[in-house]
């Protein structure tokens, strides 16, 4: 049903076997950048698969320490990852694994993904007309995934490394370590440079890598930057020139939208693609989701797998959207276990509209666990979508990484907090997102009618909520549920193993 772009690479500091995207041509073989004709134009690909590979393999624990430590996400109960629970909890111990291993693993990419550039440019040598024009794409693409690297380990660390070249401790030694503020203008300057050379489609409108970075997705990426700076106007020129384009638009069924009917959407901008692979190139490549599904459920197909408990939507996400109205969007993004609608109903919650249920729409039955209370949805894989003869909780699901809603919230709230509108009011904006979920309109709207906005629709994921809370001071948020947030609480510690070997301070 699917052609697979499958490739074997020694490339740089990794050696992976990758599926880049769904709809990518078969290419097999083993490469090694010894092995390369660089005045081989039908070669360039090669690197850009080799870079959306180190962008799309990212370990289970890291989109759960990105996000944990919002108030829309608890940890689940955990006595054998009790440092992870200490997070939510704003308990930082710089010696846990998990710290460790987001800061590597992203850094890893960082530099897997600047000798993709290497040899990139490398081809640029050999290349003319078309060909060369090409590999300026590829160029510009390559550097849309690094910048988001670069934003995630800024937002959780402050003041960090950025790493332009594959040689990082050169660089550590001219540069030393940047502000964040220096970094999230080094995300806006990439992309200012890379827009030029990308394609002015959605992401699903590329027919050479279906899925892959387009022009839009570095202005979104832009857009987050200037988010983090407070450049409101830079938010709403950038979220207006995606807006602008008339090419997006919010996939109808909300709930279907973290499964596999919506995946590469017209709603995605960047999105990360797994898929069957086959035995002869070593069967799979997913993302395990395992981590956020719940430990145990009654699927409506047979012998799949349940997940682990490690993730759960907070009661009090939970209760704001009941309070709401909410049924869309809720019932898409938590699944309810009985023990969960219990305290629901402890808390006066006892009047709960039907779909609250531990039967999802998709018939899979969420039986109680003992670490939560609930799982989310939104990293939900009905078992009747699951590959055939696959099993793992959420096989071949792609996690959505910056979509549309996404971008329609981050110009709306730049609106309200004075930015000139660009892309019509933001009442629009927020309305658009508001309809898919069932919503009445608004005939206005405040910047704190945004922030609830964005709170209901992008809950668990990827941190939004948790980097908007800190972005805005509003640390009463944050302290719920017996947890106490201040300033100092704000960024993760540098992890004591990069302590010991890196000069980390000025």
């Amino acid at each position: 049903m699917k052609n697979i772009y499958k490739v074997l690479l020694v490339f740089g500091l990794s050696a992976s076997i990758f599926s880049c995207s769904d709809e990518f041509d078969t290419r097999t073989g083993q490469l090694n950048t010894g092995d390369l004709d660089y005045t081989d134009p039908s070669e360039m690909s090669g690197a850009l698969v080799g870079a959306y590979n180190a962008f799309s393999t990212r370990g289970w624990e890291e989109a759960l320490l990105l996000a944990v430590r919002g108030d829309d996400v608890n940890a689940g109960g955990l006595g054998d990852q009790q440092p992870f629970a200490d997070t939510d909890n704003f308990i930082y111990n710089n010696g846990y694994w998990m710290y460790n291993s987001l800061w590597n693993l992203h850094y890893s990419d960082i530099i897997d993904l600047n000798t993709a550039i290497v040899q990139l440019e490398r081809y640029r040598e050999f290349m003319e007309g078309e060909d060369d024009l090409r590999a300026q794409q590829y160029i510009a693409e390559v550097r849309v995934l690094r910048a988001w690297l670069h934003l995630n380990v800024a937002r959780t660390w402050e003041d960090v490394f950025i790493y332009r070249t594959n040689n990082p401790f050169e660089e550590i030694e001219a540069n030393g370590v940047s502000s964040k503020e220096e970094v999230m203008q080094f995300i806006i300057d990439e992309m200012d440079e890379a827009i030029p050379n990308l394609p002015n489609v959605r992401p699903n409108e590329r027919t050479d890598f279906p899925g892959g970075v387009t022009a839009y997705t570095a202005y979104a990426l832009k857009a987050m930057a200037n988010l983090e700076l407070e450049n409101y106007q830079g938010v709403a020129d950038a979220a207006g020139e995606i807006i602008n384009s008339g090419r997006f638009s919010l996939y109808p069924d909300f709930y279907q939208l973290f499964k596999i009917p919506g995946e590469l959407s017209n709603e995605s901008l960047l999105e990360m693609q797994f898929d069957e692979l086959g035995s002869d190139v070593g069967g799979t490549f997913y993302h395990n989701f395992a981590p956020f599904g719940p430990q145990g459920w009654t699927p409506a197909r047979e012998n799949a797998s349940s997940g682990w408990g490690f993730f759960e939507p907070s009661m009090k996400y939970i209760k704001f959207m009941l309070d709401r109205n909410e049924t869309v969007r809720l019932e898409t993004s938590v699944l309810f276990t009985d023990r969960g609608i219990n305290e629901l109903n402890e808390d006066g919650y006892t009047d709960l509209p039907a779909f609250v249920s531990n039967t999802t729409p998709s018939g899979d039955v969420i039986n109680d666990y003992e670490r939560a209370y609930f799982a989310s949805g939104k990293h939900y894989l009905p078992s009747d979508q699951l590959p055939e003869e696959q099993n793992s909780y959420g096989s071949a699901k792609n996690f959505i990484v910056t979509r549309y809603a996404e971008v329609l919230l981050m110009y709306a709230e730049a609106v309200t907090r004075g930015a000139t509108p660009t892309a019509g009011s933001a009442a629009e904006a927020v309305n658009q997102v508001r309809n898919r979920a069932g919503l009445a309109d608004l005939p206005s709207v405040t910047s704190e009618d945004v922030m609830d906005e964005k709170f209901a629709e992008l809950a668990m994921e990827w941190g939004i909520r948790y980097y908007d809370m800190i972005r805005l001071n509003n640390y009463s948020e944050l302290s719920y549920d017996g947890r106490s947030f201040s300033e100092s609480s704000e960024y993760l510690p540098y992890p004591q193993e990069q302590v010991d070997a890196l000069p980390l301070t000025n």
